[in-house]
């Protein structure tokens, strides 16, 4: 169906998109983090104790900011 035929219509549809978007590319950096923090302490990817500290804190910075948009959709 077209966006008109959407609650919202098309606006609330282009609304949705960016959201969309938003959550594609956290999700994406949560993942980056992830991957990086995982190498830390597999030891595939030497660093020191404070890069890998810092990579937890933006991970666990990016985990919140997705609950926060979780919680807002549902809201």
């Amino acid at each position: 169906g077209s966006d008109e035929e959407c609650p919202g219509g098309a606006e609330g549809m282009d609304e949705l998109r960016l959201w969309e978007a938003q959550c594609a590319g956290l999700l994406e950096e949560y993942d980056e983090v992830n991957d990086q923090v995982a190498a830390a302490e597999s030891r595939h990817t030497p660093m020191s104790e404070e890069a890998e500290t810092q990579l937890r804190k933006q991970r666990a910075g990016l985990k919140d900011e997705i609950a926060r948009m979780l919680a807002a959709a549902r809201a």
